[in-house]
């Protein structure tokens, strides 16, 4: 894998992404989809239309997609195409400047996709890029908890999939990478804020937009001699992002999970509430990608949690 791993916020030019191809196994009705947590059945026939939908876009606009399931070997592959979850591979790994971490898996559902593709992680990139034996200290950390605002500062929710445990074993790791601070949110344990971005997300390099709610939860800042206690906007403010609360937000996924493909470009979901990018001046200036993944969106994720970014400019 010809690729130096290379990231240091949400919104620099996307070179190089993963992606995963949808199962082969239908969630074939409501009860179903309650029982796997997911919000609906789900015809995979018409959501592998959507991700290819979703990846013909992001190489529409130069991005280098790679699919790690078609690396994997028959073997494996028998086993990774029958996992339903394995779509949403943003919470596999991250990539923290030039390093990349792997994730922990918060429910047992997931962990077969974490073991195959840190595997394969493990082959593709050095000891020092993949850090597989971070892996030995953590809980539980899903990397939809976890947003890159920039070289300094790093936002994690510490909820549902995430354990304040395996964020106080990856900090020395974050600082050692080039971070100085890491802001710590403690989101509500419930199935629409599962995940970080399922409630925030960054537009560009100077706006943050959220659910109106998260404004009233302080934020605990890590730093490598301490820490303090601030409100987001303060927090947010000081590492030179405006604030957008906002209480438009109706579809979770649709509207707030959103990609930033360049500082000017967001790919978003058809289905989400246009308004929100009409309430502030930077939002009405950005170009929006529309595509089509409703059916990928029933399983509780979208365009951000199906896309895990190597390398930004």
């Amino acid at each position: 894998m010809n690729i130096q791993p290379n990231c240091w916020n949400e919104y620099g030019q996307l070179k190089s992404v993963i992606v995963c191809s949808p199962s082969i196994l239908d969630v074939p009705d409501q009860q179903t989809a309650t029982d796997v947590q997911w919000e609906k059945a789900v015809r995979q026939k018409k959501a592998r239309e959507n991700h290819q939908i979703m990846i013909e876009a992001m190489e529409e606009e130069g991005v280098n997609v790679i699919d790690y399931s078609v690396h994997l070997s028959r073997e494996e592959l028998l086993l990774n195409e029958k996992l339903i979850n394995r779509i949403f591979v943003r919470d596999l790994a991250c990539v923290f400047g030039k390093k990349i971490l792997p994730g922990a898996a918060g429910t047992s559902m997931r962990r077969p996709e974490y073991f195959q593709s840190h595997t394969l992680f493990q082959q593709w990139f050095d000891n020092m890029t993949f850090r597989l034996e971070v892996n030995n200290d953590l809980k539980a950390l899903e990397y939809g908890d976890v947003m890159i605002l920039n070289k300094d500062a790093i936002l994690i929710n510490v909820g549902i999939r995430t354990s304040i445990e395996s964020v106080e074993a990856l900090q020395d790791d974050l600082f050692k990478a080039g971070f100085s601070e890491i802001g710590v949110i403690d989101l509500p344990r419930r199935p629409d804020t599962m995940h970080l971005d399922m409630n925030c997300n960054v537009v560009g390099g100077k706006l943050f937009i959220g659910k109106s709610y998260m404004n009233y939860l302080p934020i605990q800042v890590i730093a490598s001699k301490g820490f303090t206690y601030e409100m987001p906007e303060v927090f947010l403010k000081r590492h030179g992002f405006e604030t957008e609360w906002t209480s438009d937000i109706k579809h979770t996924v649709a509207d707030i999970n959103f990609l930033n493909l360049n500082p000017e470009t967001l790919l978003i979901s058809t289905k989400a509430n246009k308004s929100i990018f009409k309430n502030h001046s930077i939002l009405k200036k950005k170009k929006l990608i529309e595509i089509e993944v409703d059916e990928l969106e029933k399983g509780g994720g979208g365009i951000r949690c199906m896309t895990l970014p190597l390398e930004r400019e």
